[in-house]
């Protein structure tokens, strides 16, 4: 009778210990998934000023600016969509900033001012945290989808609840190599 209770309370005990476990990671996981939403955040509310920037001295780049203007609306719409959804959103964003990036090299008084440094040497943090960010969120959803899906936890996250989440993955746009062209 007493090796039955010390069996089934250990038993016990790990089921605690594996529950209380994947309880930390998706905690963990939706933390990492808010730090991406506040870099990217940032970001947004920096094309704003970098656009204007740039109108005044490249006017015949509307095309460039306005892309740059519309992806990253497309991005901020996407703020309710899953990882795939919006990594796919934000490779646009990227791609069209680097068209921007591209089109500024044209104009060396424009890299001259000291805003539009500024304005640059910020998108360049930012863009920072945001890859840190994602690698971190990457990081800890593979930690957390290992442990669902391995045993002996796996018997305990699939009735409660605990699902895989997805990667947020590079897109097709944010791996190409930005093409000059004069």
């Amino acid at each position: 009778m007493i090796i039955a209770l010390v069996v089934l309370a250990v038993v016990v005990l790990m089921v605690i210990l594996v529950y209380n476990g994947l309880v930390r990671l998706r905690l963990q996981a939706q933390n990492a998934w808010s730090d991406i939403d506040v870099q990217l955040k940032r970001r947004w509310d920096l094309i704003p000023n970098l656009v204007e920037s740039v109108k005044g001295y490249a006017s015949h780049e509307r095309g460039t600016l306005e892309s740059v203007t519309q992806a990253r609306t497309q991005a901020m719409q996407a703020q309710g969509a899953g990882p795939a959804q919006r990594a796919q959103a934000e490779a646009q964003l990227t791609t069209a900033l680097q068209g921007l990036t591209v089109a500024v090299e044209a104009y060396p008084q424009l890299q001259a001012s000291g805003g539009f440094r500024d304005l640059q040497a910020q998108l360049a943090q930012i863009e920072d945290a945001v890859q840190n960010a994602r690698r971190y969120y990457n990081a800890v959803v593979r930690d957390l989808n290992a442990k669902i899906m391995t045993f002996p936890s796996n018997l305990i996250a699939g009735p409660f609840g605990f699902h895989p989440r997805e990667f947020f993955e590079a897109g097709a746009a944010e791996r190409e190599v930005p093409k000059v062209a004069f």
